[in-house]
């Protein structure tokens, strides 16, 4: 049985990541949906909007809270090795440090990167925006996996 400050670090990334995978889910299930209806223009605007307001420590915290905690599991875990549950442990370490926080560095935010660079009205953003919508709700749908998944895995390992 996992205990002490252990068991508080597990719940805490048990938290987090479900906040997270929260988060994602809104996007991948109303938010891009809702945009991707818009107008090009509009829709690049909205997207550039919230991408600005994403990097407010609100967000940030849980989410780049969310992989020190999963790191900080990780690494005490093979310190520590326990005897039960390290498995589950791991495994909601990786699945958050790779498919949500990973895949957030290498596929959402390059993409974001190239919208912000673009003025909405212009033709360039007009033809990105089908694509973008696209690849970056595909992203989204596995990082939103992957946290949800880390969440149960943390919560496994506290059962």
């Amino acid at each position: 049985m996992i205990d002490g400050p252990y068991f508080v670090l597990t719940l805490l990334g048990v938290l987090g990541c479900g906040l997270v995978a929260g988060v994602f889910y809104g996007f991948s299930s109303f938010v891009m949906r809702a945009i991707a209806e818009l107008p090009p223009a509009q829709g690049v605007a909205a997207m550039k909007s919230i991408n600005v307001f994403a990097l407010r420590p609100a967000f940030l915290l849980a989410f780049i809270g969310s992989a020190l905690l999963c790191a900080a599991i990780a690494v005490v875990t093979f310190v520590l090795l326990p005897d039960e549950r390290t498995v589950e442990l791991l495994l909601g370490s990786a699945l958050y440090l790779v498919g949500c926080f990973g895949v957030t560095v290498a596929a959402n935010v390059p993409r974001n990167d190239a919208l912000a660079k673009m003025d909405p009205g212009s033709p360039e953003a007009a033809a990105y925006w089908p694509t973008y919508v696209r690849e970056w709700s595909m992203w989204n749908h596995i990082r939103t996996v992957a946290a949800a998944a880390a969440s149960i895995s943390y919560v496994l390992a506290l059962a």
